[in-house]
């Protein structure tokens, strides 16, 4: 692979809505920036229905968002604030009431279609000068003295002075790179769709742990709920047969029929869930940013927002590096984020793990332990205002 001294900062290998908002942020930093993707993300358009995968986003990500320039047309658009969260057990009965009044805020978040999001990434980067190299196909890299050197299929080399690795939990790249995740495979699909219910969702965000898995409802801005059904593979499959009746039956059974009986749903869609955590965040030239870095599983649905929270945390280190006018890929400042979002996102998904892990307990001493602890959560108001000031980033 031949290319001449790089002519760009930094290239960012992935433009789904972490790699974009990377992308995004590094170039409003005053970096020379090129994000490469193999298709253009799917267009967002406010008459088509809601798109299946949605995320919760966290103050701290609206906010970076908003410094992006995107937020308020992402608000404008079709977003779903949310003032509550409510988490109950099946087996025990306890529950957790998260209120966004208790914590001073007018919201705890915001339920957003994942298309939406990337979507208005997309389309920002250009005005900031983001060179978007679209379709892209990056075949392997190499880092050399001062850069690194990217084998593009159809195409000629591109040189850059850091790769950023956005390309997803199975990335290519990142196995190029020869790091290593550990995790691993909960043998479970969520299984998601919009439903119509009985009773309106009130703004709030419900949770109900079942013996086979966690049940999410999210409002959506049209008053439906879009459901996140966590359920082992073969009882996965079982559900995505049935007819819209007998699983609209299944939703209303599985969350208690808290918001009453399910009207109506969309068809469903589903992916499977796994805990993976790579083994360092940087290399040679490179650093990992997104589900590349760290996969969860989504009953927190918090993978966005670490993700977001890798780019804020990127953006202010190499800002630094260049400031002090170093080499922005210089091993002591890779290392730095490595160090700092490894630690951080390694936490998160463990802790997400342990919860996944606490409520699959079926025992009944365990059931009742799980119980106590849940209803002590709840009665300790500093304890929830530290997982409430956490969550919101």
């Amino acid at each position: 692979m031949n290319a001449r001294r790089p002519s760009l900062d930094i290239a960012v290998a992935g433009g789904g809505m972490i790699g974009a908002a990377g992308a995004l942020s590094l170039a409003k930093r005053g970096f020379r920036v090129a994000l490469l993707e193999a298709r253009v993300p799917a267009a967002w358009n406010a008459g088509d229905p809601e798109d299946l995968r949605v995320i919760a986003l966290a103050p701290s990500s609206a906010r970076l968002l908003d410094e992006l320039g995107v937020w308020r047309s992402i608000e404008a658009a079709r977003v779903s604030p949310y003032r509550r969260m409510y988490v109950w057990d099946a087996a025990s009965g306890a529950e957790l009431d998260f209120a966004a009044t208790r914590e001073g805020r007018a919201q705890l978040g915001w339920i957003v279609e994942n298309k939406l999001v990337a979507w208005m990434l997309w389309n920002a980067l250009d005005a900031a000068g983001v060179r978007r190299v679209c379709p892209a196909e990056v075949r392997g890299f190499e880092a050399r003295a001062g850069r690194v050197v990217l084998d593009l299929a159809e195409a000629e080399p591109l040189s850059a002075s850091l790769l950023v690795i956005a390309d997803g939990g199975g990335s290519r790249l990142r196995e190029q790179a020869g790091i290593a995740v550990r995790g691993r495979d909960y043998h479970q699909r969520a299984v998601v769709a919009h439903v119509a219910t009985e009773r309106p969702h009130e703004g709030t965000a419900w949770q109900r742990f079942t013996g086979e898995g966690p049940m999410a409802l999210l409002p959506l801005a049209d008053g439906r709920s879009s459901i996140v059904w966590s359920l082992p593979d073969e009882r996965a499959r079982a559900v995505l047969a049935l007819d819209d009746a007998a699983f609209c039956e299944a939703v209303g059974f599985a969350s208690d029929f808290r918001l009453g009986r399910i009207a109506a749903t969309t068809p469903r869609a589903s992916f499977p869930l796994r805990l993976q955590v790579a083994e360092r965040f940087a290399d040679e030239r490179c650093v990992l940013l997104g589900d590349a870095a760290h996969t969860v599983h989504p009953l927190a649905g918090q993978g966005a927002n670490l993700g977001l929270r890798d780019v804020a945390e990127l953006a202010s280190v190499l800002g630094t590096a260049r400031d002090a006018g170093g080499d922005i890929a210089a091993p002591h400042a890779l290392a730095r984020y490595a160090r700092r979002r490894r630690s951080a996102g390694a936490i998160d998904a463990h802790a997400f793990d342990a919860v996944e892990r606490v409520f699959a307990w079926q025992a009944e001493p365990l059931l009742a332990l799980r119980g106590l602890g849940l209803r002590a959560v709840d009665a300790l108001s500093p304890l929830k205002r530290v997982l409430g000031a956490h969550a919101a980033g």
